[in-house]
């Protein structure tokens, strides 16, 4: 079922807007609709239209582009739709002339002359690259981020920048590839730009290359994904007080108007109301719990099913959002649980335009048992590392020490953030000096940067592999297991050479002299494990109604299940660990779970 969004909408946008606009000026447009009108807009905004070349932009953004008779702070600034913060103080400010790019590194370093349209897609070539309508002046980072992608709704972010805008992939019904999300604030002055660029060039659209936007063609114009896209944010972001002063001082500058800006009704009469979905998804199905350790369980589920495409899946622990996941993925694993207890789950499916599923079936499992005793025994989160000779965003190799401990990382950079300064490494590890006191547990915050996949990082002390420690694009704090006394030397690796993973809050407890796990007791039975350590292969159990346990599972110290045994112990109190390397593991029943060593 669809609905269309109504035109009263932009009814009185265009009565305040159209007023700007020089008597006359649309006159040869009157009563027309779609193609016609559209070629008609195109020889009013195409005749006086002077190119001023590529540098006379510079000047242009002395009067187009200015925080000056706006909702915003009037403070004569550089009004940047990438760095404006519309419902507070702005991260940074650029001052019209003395910004310009040059080189940068960071937001805020400089300022550029962006092309909503890429030039890349018609190459550069006049008077396009000039067109003061569908260039603005942006964020050098930015709009290095957001290069060439077309403007669409992101779902997982791989970059955020300080006002809010993204580049992720695309959640936009009818498109899967990357986009660029502008703040709401300025999602229809992006619509009503291109709107201007598709009709201003309508007779060159055959010549540009598409972009994954332009639709190769006079009409429509764009592909049919990015129309319906910039329809939506056309209506839902009407014309504002900062857009007609633009227009004017455009028009003032080069000799056209955007006729988008003066009626955005225009917009509809071409091409018609947005269509906006209003099915929910199907429920996800087959939701199952597993693989639990002492802070996380894994979950898979089966994909839902809607009449445009689902975009994500929201997680719930309980009754309370925990994470979510992209359309695309039908596992994740929820971080942050608490050591023995039980948890129940249920996932909701969602679609682009904010319906919900009814959710999945619910699935219960419980954490094994975390660390005990050992103490706080060492912290470190990044804030004290210098950038040396080498820029923050450059992949290095640095040294710092702190609270008496000196730190090398390599392949490092250091311009990221999480809970403050982080840490991000690429292909690179993080060393630490010898330590006093040894090492009961170890906790880290990852995040993955930018593109790539999940992974896990691998965690060293005294160059034995003690634990992995997952992460993804969302950020997530694990503890594991280590057990290592006396003198340590800890060492965090990223493999991956592609995967850029930030890392903050490292700490560790001090080596209590016991395992860091307890065996849980229900029922007021014991159980007792022995021998521990395995030497000949063999583990057994002792305990009442042994009989009745039903499953049994190994896991090694980053929770990774190894083995499952039904009904273990149906006929004796042994297990057999043949297939274990030597190693620490913990075992889970139903009534019980405890650490033992392989040797």
């Amino acid at each position: 079922m669809k609905r269309i969004l109504s035109f009263f909408l932009l009814s009185f946008a265009f009565i305040n807007a159209f007023a700007q606009a020089p008597a006359g000026y649309y006159n040869a447009a009157a009563g027309l609709t779609g193609a016609p009108l559209k070629t008609a807009l195109k020889s009013i905004i195409t005749a006086n239209h002077i190119d001023k070349g590529y540098g006379g932009l510079w000047t242009a953004y002395q009067t187009t582009d200015r925080d000056l008779n706006t909702n915003f702070e009037n403070d004569g600034t550089v009004l940047d739709i990438y760095s404006e913060n519309p419902n507070g103080q702005d991260p940074y400010n650029f001052t019209i002339g003395s910004g310009q790019c040059g080189t940068y590194s960071n937001e805020g370093d400089c300022y550029n002359r962006e092309h909503i349209v890429p030039q890349s897609l018609f190459n550069k070539a006049s008077p396009m690259v000039a067109d003061i309508h569908f260039i603005r002046p942006t964020d050098g980072k930015v709009n290095g981020m957001r290069s060439n992608y077309p403007f669409g709704k992101v779902g997982n972010a791989s970059y955020t920048s300080n006002n809010g805008s993204k580049l992720g992939n695309s959640v936009s019904p009818g498109y899967g590839g990357t986009v660029f999300e502008p703040i709401d604030t300025f999602k229809g002055d992006v619509a009503r730009m291109i709107f201007y660029f598709v009709t201003r060039y309508e007779d060159k659209l055959s010549t540009f290359s598409t972009g994954n936007m332009l639709g190769g063609s006079a009409f429509p114009g764009l592909e049919s994904w990015e129309l319906q896209q910039l329809l939506v944010w056309n209506a839902m972001d009407p014309v504002s007080p900062e857009e007609i002063n633009r227009n004017n001082a455009g028009y003032t500058f080069q000799g056209n108007r955007n006729p988008f800006i003066d009626n955005p009704a225009y917009a509809n009469s071409i091409w018609g109301p947005p269509v906006v979905d209003n099915q929910a998804p199907t429920a996800p199905t087959n939701l199952v719990a597993n693989n639990p350790t002492s802070n996380t369980i894994n979950l898979t589920w089966t994909a839902s099913t809607d009449n445009v495409g689902v975009t994500g899946y929201d997680i719930y622990v309980g009754n309370t959002l925990k994470t979510s996941v992209s359309g695309t993925t039908l596992s994740t694993t929820v971080t942050g649980l608490s050591p023995i207890t039980l948890y129940t789950f249920y996932v909701v499916a969602k679609d682009a335009f904010g319906n919900t599923s009814p959710q999945s079936n619910t699935a219960t499992e419980t954490t094994l048992s975390g660390p005990v005793g050992g103490g706080s025994c060492g912290t470190e989160d990044f804030n004290t590392m210098q950038d040396g000779t080498s820029l923050a965003s450059s992949y290095a190799t640095r040294t710092w020490t702190n609270n008496g401990i000196t730190w090398t990382a390599t392949s490092t950079r250091t311009d990221q953030t999480i809970n403050g300064k982080a840490l991000t490494f690429q292909g690179g590890n993080l060393t630490s000096s010898s330590i006093s006191g040894g090492v009961q547990t170890l906790t880290l915050t990852t995040q993955r940067k930018f593109n790539g996949g999940n992974g896990d990082l691998n965690v060293f002390v005294n160059d034995n592999l003690v634990g992995t420690i997952p992460y993804s694009a969302s950020v997530a704090t694990n503890t594991i297991n280590v057990n290592v006394s006396g003198n340590a030397v800890i060492k965090i690796v990223n493999p991956s050479t592609s995967n850029r993973v930030a890392i903050d809050d490292l700490s560790w407890t001090c080596y209590s002299g016991s395992l860091a796990t307890s065996e849980t007791k229900k029922d007021k039975s014991e159980f007792t494990i022995y021998p521990n350590p395995v030497r000949n292969n063999e583990l057994f159990v002792k305990g009442e109604n042994l009989s009745k346990i039903s499953k049994a599972e190994i896991y090694d110290l980053s929770g990774k299940a190894v083995e499952t045994l039904n009904n273990p112990f149906k006929n004796s109190n042994k297990i057999n660990l043949k297939g274990l390397v030597k190693g620490t593991y913990i075992l889970k029943t139903d009534n019980f779970s405890t650490k033992f060593i392989v040797e």
